[in-house]
């Protein structure tokens, strides 16, 4: 199993910029993929982006191509969310996940973090 934490969330006005974290440990080796997600009030959940450990690969959402940009610190088993201009459809709680697959589906993840509020005011 893979402990994640999340951090970094806030309140920001549209335009602006926030960097979220997510801090893994335990059975970190047994991942290949981290995902991050998010969930509006009153919507399923939905994928956002997805980075590899292994390779670096990245890919997104198109919602979000080109404003959000995933990075991971091997070292650090870390994995960072880059939000610029930031809309006020970006509201959401965002959560990552860990898992062996590098999906866009949030069921091929087995471990989840406790989630991070966002809200972008207009």
């Amino acid at each position: 199993q893979v402990q994640l934490v999340e951090s970094g969330g806030g309140l920001v006005q549209a335009g602006g910029s926030l960097r979220l974290s997510c801090a893994a440990s335990g059975r970190t080796f047994d991942t290949n993929a981290v995902g991050w997600f998010r969930q509006a009030p009153g919507k399923e959940r939905e994928f956002v982006a997805r980075i590899s450990w292994s390779s670096g690969y990245r890919d997104y959402a198109d919602s979000v191509k080109g404003r959000f940009t995933c990075s991971r610190d091997n070292g650090k088993n870390a994995v960072y969310l880059q939000m610029n201009n930031l809309k006020p459809e970006d509201t959401a709680v965002y959560f990552c996940a860990a898992g062996r697959l590098l999906s866009v589906n949030a069921r091929d993840y087995n471990d989840w973090g406790q989630g991070t509020q966002v809200t972008v005011s207009s």
